[in-house]
């Protein structure tokens, strides 16, 4: 680790590479899970997806003391309308990541291709509600969003656990950008998503970073005011989060001073 720091009660950790900033989150999501695990009978986790956890997951494998067999998981978010078995679906990356791998309990999927979608949210909703969520990882959107909650449809006090979202246009070129789509006409419009509420909920958060693409809303995130213009904001004001970054992420930090 090359610098650590707090702004306000958010932990801020600096690596030097993508590599050894998933090494280090996995082995903090690993020995956190091992904990509660030694403590109940069982965890539940609410993984994101996307190109910024690929490392993550990857050394969270490794992590062998963990009882997948006690783990519940839930994931933050899905497009609208593609099925499991599209090449960008989350549902889809989640199974070839975690639950074949790891083989928890159970993982529970947002349906994104649903015939009634706010059945479907209302579905999810019940079953998170009043469960206890143990550990939530995350990552951030070159726009701030968490989740798919874009600046536009971010509500830090909102009432709702699941909702749906028209999904901003710098998000949409961002999975463009990523590789999972061949044009922005193929990026669908709208998202179901965790709102905001339901992700900070979880007792631990681990937010995993990387990439230079990232830098101007880690730096809005952390220097800017803490409001729904960056929706990452929130995470310094939860009580037990860590942000992860690598030098290209946190390069427009002014952070040389620390």
């Amino acid at each position: 680790m090359l610098k650590q720091f707090k702004t306000d009660s958010l932990d801020v950790r600096v690596y030097n590479d993508r590599n050894s900033l998933g090494a280090a989150a996995a082995a903090e999501a690993a020995e956190h899970l091992e904990r509660v695990l030694s403590e109940q009978d069982s965890a539940s986790v609410i993984f994101a997806t996307g190109n910024s956890q690929n490392q993550f997951l990857e050394h969270l494998g490794g992590h062998t003391g963990i009882d997948w067999s006690r783990i519940t998981c839930f994931h933050m978010d899905e497009y609208l309308g593609i099925d499991a078995e599209h090449k960008a679906s989350f549902r889809r990356f989640l199974k070839e990541k975690i639950e074949k791998p790891f083989k928890p309990k159970v993982f529970h999927y947002i349906e994104g291709d649903a015939m009634q979608p706010i059945a479907e949210c209302e579905r999810y909703t019940e079953l998170l509600v009043n469960r206890r969520i143990d550990l939530c990882c995350l990552g951030v959107g070159e726009n701030g969003h968490i989740a798919f909650n874009d600046p536009d449809v971010a509500a830090f006090n909102d009432r709702r656990t699941v909702k749906i979202v028209k999904l901003d246009m710098k998000c949409r070129q961002q999975q463009v950008g990523e590789g999972h789509f061949p044009h922005l006409h193929a990026v669908p419009q709208y998202a179901l998503t965790l709102t905001i509420p339901a992700l900070c909920a979880a007792e631990r958060m681990l937010c995993i970073a990387p990439e230079q693409r990232k830098a101007d809303a880690v730096k809005t995130a952390l220097e800017g005011e803490i409001n729904e213009r960056c929706p990452a904001s929130i995470l310094r004001r939860h009580q037990s989060a860590t942000l992860f970054l690598d030098t290209a992420s946190a390069g427009e930090l002014e952070s040389s001073e620390r």
